[in-house]
């Protein structure tokens, strides 16, 4: 079968087991995450896709799979079901001589050299699973073919005390990139990668054949591939992006990125310009009690609310029962918080359940942490997790 030619494809990396989220990855996929009351963390790469006019995508993955397929299913709730491109779950998968993991970023593209080969594209989109921003893609390929880039990297500039998380980049005045480093200890600059590259697909072809060829590479885009372009003097370029964009590796970032949907100059979801799709199940609109108090909170569709929110996200099917409390907290779908529970500071996974008059998570302040509670957890009167 000859599939259509397509001018762009993009790989969107979502394999990514995000340990430094602990237990809220224990059993999903770090872009299968929920995330602002209704969305999981893909939406957000995937929406961005549709907003951009590039309608054939493949979805790289790896680690805890299952609820991520299940999400993605079809693509529909993204306008993604096409006859000719649409979406496609990449797994790894056994080759002749051949039976291993994605060994890295770099390699998990070599493996599907015959997916994004059958489309003939003249450009390739690497995207990642795992960062809530909203980007017109088709803007920085329209300033990768003005330059003429073999590689174009969409960079941010971050503060210098946080340099050293990301890949670091130096360009000169005409933004052709000189020098670059994945997650340097001693940062020479504050331009980062955020992970989003375009490629001329026979540029990229090629170093990925390079690079598996190495013993010695780790088979990564920032470690290896990126320097290894840059070394052997190809034109790669830096694509300023202005705008919201958060890494939401940590437990801590994931809260504060939620809490930013809140805030007067935070994150803005409402934008009937570039809409955030996604997939979810369809229910009545939440209710309010008589004595229930709601202040500064997001509250999804089917949340009964009896009690009282302040400054915090609420999922589809909470119910937070009389006399109880919820402050400074992310609530996931479908956790019941029992009459007079006081929660602070704290990010429930989904399906959890708190007995009645317990307390969870100490007030937000100087000195305490954010408390996590696993999914489908039930938290009993004694205050044990069982």
């Amino acid at each position: 079968m000859k599939f259509a030619k397509k001018e762009c494809v993009a790989m969107l990396l979502a394999g990514g087991q995000g340990s430094r989220l602990g237990a809220l990855t224990a059993k999903i996929a770090k872009p299968s995450v929920p995330f602002g009351g209704k969305y999981r963390i893909i939406d957000f790469a995937l929406s961005n896709c549709t907003n951009s006019g590039i309608d054939t995508i493949g979805v790289l993955t790896q680690y805890q799979p299952l609820i991520l397929n299940s999400y993605i299913s079809d693509g529909k709730s993204w306008d993604l079901d096409r006859m000719h491109g649409g979406i496609q779950i990449l797994p790894p998968y056994q080759r002749v001589g051949d039976s291993e993991w994605y060994l890295g970023t770099a390699n998990s593209i070599y493996q599907n050299i015959d997916f994004i080969d059958q489309y003939r594209p003249e450009y390739v989109l690497i995207l990642s699973g795992d960062h809530i921003y909203k980007m017109d893609y088709s803007l920085m390929i329209d300033y990768h073919k003005k330059m003429d880039a073999d590689c174009t990297i969409s960079v941010i500039d971050v503060p210098l005390k946080e340099a050293s998380r990301f890949g670091i980049l130096s360009s000169d005045e005409s933004g052709r990139i000189t020098d670059f480093e994945e997650k340097p200890k001693r940062p020479k600059s504050t331009q980062a990668s955020m992970g989003i590259y375009v490629f001329k697909w026979n540029k990229l072809k090629k170093y990925l054949e390079i690079d598996d060829k190495n013993p010695d590479s780790s088979n990564d885009f920032g470690k290896d591939l990126i320097p290894l372009m840059l070394r052997s003097g190809e034109k790669l370029y830096a694509y300023k992006f202005e705008g919201y964009w958060k890494d939401v590796g940590t437990i801590e970032s994931l809260w504060q990125a939620n809490m930013d949907l809140l805030g007067e100059n935070g994150f803005e979801l409402s934008d009937e310009n570039w809409i955030i799709y996604s997939r979810h199940a369809e229910k009545p609109p939440h209710y309010t009690g008589r004595d229930a108090i709601i202040k500064n909170s997001i509250v999804s569709e089917g949340a009964v609310i009896l009690g009282t929110v302040e400054n915090s996200v609420i999922f589809s099917g909470v119910t937070i029962e009389e006399n109880a409390l919820v402050k400074d907290s992310v609530i996931m779908a479908d956790v019941v918080i029992s009459k007079g529970c006081v929660i602070n500071y704290s990010i429930i996974d989904e399906m959890v359940k708190i007995g009645p008059g317990l307390k969870i998570g100490k007030p937000k302040g100087e000195g305490s942490e954010i408390t996590v509670i696993p999914r489908e957890s039930v938290i009993n009167n004694m205050g044990g997790l069982v």
